[in-house]
């Protein structure tokens, strides 16, 4: 462990032979990691990679002395959590859509389809008007369809708040 401090501390202060050899060292644990939780080896390297970028830009943050392979693993955790979490979300959005394409296919009338057109584009009219903030607020819970504690945790503003202006 004594050699990985002074790697950390090398790497600290701009070393990046020292960070390549951190980099070496816990590549295929932060790889494995990732891909326990993806099942997917190109998310699985995204995040793993993701994550060395990102620890390497809040190095300066990392206090000595403390084991290093905890801070790498619980970033890239995190990011392989939030592909899997992306990834389940366009496939469910695809699904969606999918399913309304089938649906709106089984009124092809002319007029069954202008009175939907008209009405999908009064409502982008109607969110258009609204400020940034409520537009992603709403593209996000109603468009996307994500839950109001996803929302808030995008957004970063409290749950409260996010209910309080979806009301």
């Amino acid at each position: 462990m004594d050699e990985e401090q002074k790697l950390i501390a090398r790497a600290q202060r701009g070393d990046l032979p020292a960070y390549a050899a951190l980099v070496q060292q816990y590549e295929a644990v932060a790889f494995r990691a990732a891909y326990l939780i993806t099942h997917d080896a190109d998310d699985a390297a995204d995040a793993a990679q993701d994550g060395f970028m990102r620890q390497y830009r809040s190095l300066h943050n990392f206090r000595l002395g403390l084991p290093f392979r905890p801070w790498l693993l619980r970033i890239v955790v995190n990011l392989a959590i939030n592909r899997l979490k992306s990834s389940q979300r366009r496939a469910h959005m695809t699904e969606r859509y999918t399913q309304q394409l089938i649906v709106e296919s089984s009124d092809p009338s002319i007029d069954g389809l202008v009175v939907k057109r008209e009405r999908r584009d009064r409502l982008l009219q109607a969110v258009n008007q609204l400020s940034a903030d409520q537009q992603r607020l709403i593209a996000l819970r109603y468009f996307l369809e994500l839950p109001e504690s996803e929302v808030a945790e995008t957004l970063d503003i409290p749950l409260g708040t996010v209910k309080s202006r979806l009301h």
